[in-house]
């Protein structure tokens, strides 16, 4: 009986095993942005900015995360860099869009957004 018992935990154990051992989706496709951020940080050229802002782009077009969302952080970083750059509507439209998609960063976010529109 004892032996029995044990074969029947086994089966119903092992399908579990299994399932937690298979690859785990990512909620997010960061895809290229760690280098480019660090490219862009390291040199702080145009060209490199003009790579990020690109990766960004790319990012906010092909989602293709586990969410299917735009990572965070993703938005408002874009739309400050582009603020910094003289865009200073479609930066806050970007900020904006931060707040909407991740509500927990509206402290920080919309503080941002009002000393630009102050400036």
């Amino acid at each position: 009986m004892k032996i029995e018992i044990k074969k029947l935990l086994f089966a119903l154990c092992l399908p579990l095993m299994a399932i937690s051992c298979a690859p785990q989706k990512n909620l997010y496709n960061w895809g290229g942005y760690q280098e480019a951020s660090y490219q862009y940080m390291k040199s702080n050229t145009d060209k490199d900015l003009e790579k990020l802002l690109e990766r960004y782009q790319y990012l906010i077009d092909n989602q293709k995360g586990g969410r299917m969302a735009v990572p965070p952080g993703i938005y408002a970083d874009y739309g400050f860099l582009l603020v910094k750059q003289g865009k200073v509507e479609e930066g806050i439209k970007l900020m904006k869009m931060e707040v909407a998609l991740y509500p927990e960063s509206a402290v920080f976010v919309e503080r941002i957004i009002k000393r630009i529109e102050n400036q």
